[in-house]
């Protein structure tokens, strides 16, 4: 970990960080979100078929997915790996169709790898059929 990495160990700094990432989810602002990656990220979610890979195929993804749904996200608990180097976060969300319908009530969790502050990593888990009201 180079001079500008977190140390997740330390209190509270874990907390912090994923609170702040889970803000700009929450705004659903695709800069906003794209500025808490590094440049070469790395995200996946059950939705993605693959891996996404850099900042514009993230942003790409982004603006598709905030323009279907409505997505309010909220922090349970996160267990940092030993080094300091990332960790995973439970949480909490409420996602609904921006054109009305149901919202679907959701708990999952981020897999993430930092680099300083921002997220080099990211693989999030969560049953799917959830939002099909399985």
């Amino acid at each position: 970990m180079g001079a500008n990495a977190v140390k997740l160990t330390e209190a509270g700094e874990a907390e912090r960080l994923a609170r702040k990432v889970l803000a700009a989810w929450n705004r659903q602002d695709v800069d906003e979100v794209a500025s808490c990656y590094t440049r070469d990220c790395v995200y996946q979610d059950p939705n993605t078929r693959g891996p996404v890979v850099g900042h514009e195929a993230l942003r790409k993804y982004l603006t598709r997915l905030f323009a279907g749904w409505k997505m309010q996200w909220s922090l349970r608990e996160f267990f940092p790996f030993a080094d300091g180097s990332g960790g995973a976060f439970l949480w909490h969300a409420q996602l609904t169709p921006a054109a009305g319908g149901k919202t679907a009530e959701i708990d999952g969790m981020d897999l993430v790898v930092l680099r300083g502050e921002l997220l080099a990593r990211n693989e999030v888990y969560f049953d799917r059929m959830v939002l099909f009201g399985g």
